[in-house]
């Protein structure tokens, strides 16, 4: 049995910006960017393997027989991961890679040296059970979704806690976590898990300015222009935190430095707020007018 190393090169997404639509409404940029208020489909949800002897979990949440293990060697410290190929290849990314890449008895290994090990293991968790350390948790009585440890502090009085991060080499820096793993849902085609990660992203709190911003970049350089969801989520979370992101020395800086879509987009969100302003503030002005001309008095 031969066996061969396979070394995925980390690849970027293109630099042109994306066409943002002016709208009629206020709110329909921060509808496009906030998170779906649709429950998490807990039925994509994948069984716990290790509750059903000699099977794996499949894509479609079904069970498989035992399937080939699949090594990858994960970061720049080359941590090594084993995976079922039937897991893997729920993701078109790793499917395309384990069906054209190797042949056939050789023993299948895959270097992602851009990745980061935690990142990658969430990826797998998410792949074998439906979801990542923090996990969704539903609360029947106000129906609403929380992330399982801000959920238990709350029962505890302890209130929530901050949104994690961690530290991603290709920025020498923290980028929150949630930002990281909606990319490489990107990279690896799982949509689910992206519509997770941006859940996640609304019930996070205690991000730092500068966390936020170093964030956005990454977001940016790692998703495509036509991403309607994670860009948007950011330009309207700094929108919404205006009043802090102005007095950012941070945000002096990052804007003087330039090299990112990022703050174009948001000066032409911004542009659309103030004309969506303007118009509503117009409409109410000419009702008025119309409601005095009709009753004979001054407005």
């Amino acid at each position: 049995m031969s066996s061969r190393c396979l070394d995925i090169p980390h690849s970027k997404s293109g630099s042109r910006p994306p066409k943002l639509v002016r709208s009629n409404s206020s709110l329909s940029f921060a509808k496009e960017a906030g998170i779906s208020k649709r429950r998490h489909d807990l039925r994509h949800r994948r069984p716990n393997v290790a509750t059903v002897p000699g099977t794996v979990a499949r894509a479609d949440g079904n069970l498989n027989p035992i399937s080939p293990i699949v090594t990858l060697i994960i970061g720049q410290e080359s941590r090594i991961f084993a995976a079922h190929e039937n897991v893997l290849s729920a993701s078109p990314f790793f499917k395309n890679v384990l069906d054209t890449q190797f042949s056939e008895g050789e023993t299948k290994r895959i270097l992602l040296p851009n990745e980061e090990p935690e990142i990658f293991s969430s990826v797998l968790e998410y792949l074998y059970k439906g979801d990542y350390h923090s996990r969704l948790v539903h609360d029947k009585r106000r129906d609403t979704w929380e992330l399982e440890e801000s959920a238990a502090a709350g029962r505890n009085g302890n209130g929530g806690r901050e949104a994690p991060t961690i530290y991603h080499h290709s920025v020498d820096g923290e980028v929150l976590k949630d930002t990281v793993i909606y990319c490489v849902g990107e990279k690896y085609g799982l949509e689910e898990l992206k519509r997770i990660a941006l859940r996640k992203h609304g019930l996070q709190c205690g991000r730092v300015a500068s966390t936020i911003l170093t964030s956005a970049r990454y977001a940016y350089a790692n998703t495509p222009d036509t991403d309607s969801k994670l860009r948007a989520h950011y330009l309207a979370l700094i929108i919404r935190g205006r009043n802090t992101f102005k007095r950012s020395g941070t945000m002096q800086l990052e804007m003087f430095h330039g090299g990112s879509d990022l703050f174009f987009d948001l000066f032409v969100a911004l542009c659309n707020h103030v004309d969506d302003i303007s118009v509503g503030s117009s409409t109410q002005q000419n009702t008025q007018q119309s409601y005095c001309n009709e009753n004979g008095s001054q407005p």
